[in-house]
């Protein structure tokens, strides 16, 4: 973070009362900058007759709140709480359950990222500012004068993965001041500083769920759909499920069938079956290829993936190497040089270049990988 090219910028800082954007502002108080802050306040949905759900959805935003106030006014810096409630549920709830619905696996929090803190925050507030700063692990980097998006040091906490789907012109306004730390060093900074959520622990899955689980999140909006599960190998009907959407691709805790262990590997959603296959390490988990669909480019000015790369398909801290073959309709197959467990239909699979430093995006996972031929040559 270079003082002299953000110094006379215009700074909002996404305070979400956590620890990660606590020491964002210390950063920036630091280089005594005093940037606005905002704290984005999604909670549960309201119900039918208007009344808030916050006591069963066990909300934390009120303590959210109170510690990203604390923090603020230890900085000398204002903070302004922006209501994204409506727009969330509107933009991202109906993206995840149309994608579960479907049979595929979304991830609302990249959809956050995109549609909510980069996007409905900037046309609230966001515009009136030059950088939009927060506690994501990433980096940006200018390369040949162009912005891109790359990793950070921590290999688990790095968050590039979340932030693959954002627009080319949010990328020009992001700012991660801790983006070059390791966790355990952004801890020892809040403790050494004595910040008032120190020693907070991590929000865990989805950020607006808190407490609640995600499968009764799914039923609350999707109900119950009963079908059979059959083993993908045999045909034989070994139980029943209660909705497609209670399961991903992959999955092997929580099936509840004896003679285990199971692993998901198929759904029909036509026929509302479930398809698994029984062992430890099943062929039928693995996928050494697969199609990606409206791949998005994070950097203005690049529209072509390398024939060589890295890859993710879900938030750790390994990359798998891989190489890509683009087709006449836009669509792109990855190879991966080692087969990969749980590929699931609707996940993004998210690209960067061979040394896992720069990123190039994200594309969503397609059913089937695409006939057509690939620009300049055979299938091979």
């Amino acid at each position: 973070m270079n003082l002299a090219e953000i110094k006379d910028k215009r700074i909002a800082v996404l305070l979400s009362g956590g620890v990660d954007s606590s020491v964002v502002v210390y950063e920036l108080a630091r280089l005594n900058l005093h940037p606005d802050c905002f704290y984005i306040r999604i909670g549960p949905e309201e119900s039918a007759d208007g009344s808030s759900d916050e006591k069963d959805w066990d909300c934390s935003s009120e303590e959210d709140i109170e510690m990203a106030t604390a923090v603020a006014a230890r900085y000398g810096c204002r903070l302004q709480v922006v209501d994204c409630h409506k727009e969330y549920w509107d933009k991202v709830t109906s993206y995840t359950m149309d994608k579960v619905r479907a049979g595929l696996t979304p991830n609302p929090d990249v959809m956050c990222n995109r549609l909510i803190k980069f996007g409905t925050f900037d046309e609230k507030m966001g515009h009136n500012y030059d950088l939009i700063a927060t506690g994501h692990y990433a980096q940006t980097e200018i390369i040949e004068g162009k912005k891109w998006l790359t990793t950070s040091p921590d290999p688990v906490k790095d968050q590039t993965d979340f932030l693959a789907q954002i627009e080319s012109w949010q990328l020009k306004k992001t700012l991660f001041p801790i983006g070059h730390y390791m966790k355990d060093e952004v801890r020892q900074i809040a403790e050494r500083e004595h910040l008032v959520n120190a020693r907070r622990k991590d929000s865990q899955g989805i950020c607006f769920l808190g407490k609640i689980n995600y499968n009764d999140y799914l039923r609350r909006y999707l109900g119950e759909q009963p079908g059979d599960v059959m083993e993908l190998e045999s045909g034989h009907k070994i139980g029943e499920h209660r909705g497609l959407w209670f399961h991903t691709i992959g999955q092997r805790k929580g099936l509840g069938f004896g003679q285990g262990p199971w692993f998901v590997v198929k759904k029909d959603v036509e026929r509302n079956i479930l398809y698994v296959s029984h062992g430890y390490d099943p062929q039928t988990a693995y996928k050494s290829r697969f199609a990606v669909r409206d791949f998005h480019f994070l950097t203005e000015g690049i529209s072509e993936l390398p024939q060589r790369i890295t890859f993710k398909i879900r938030h750790t801290p390994e990359y798998h190497a891989a190489t890509v073959q683009t087709h006449d309709n836009g669509c792109h197959v990855i190879c991966s040089d080692q087969p990969i467990h749980g590929v699931a239909p609707g996940q993004f699979c998210v690209v960067y270049d061979e040394q896992h430093h720069r990123c190039y995006g994200s594309g969503e996972i397609s059913v089937e990988p695409t006939p057509t031929l690939p620009k300049g040559g055979s299938m091979g």
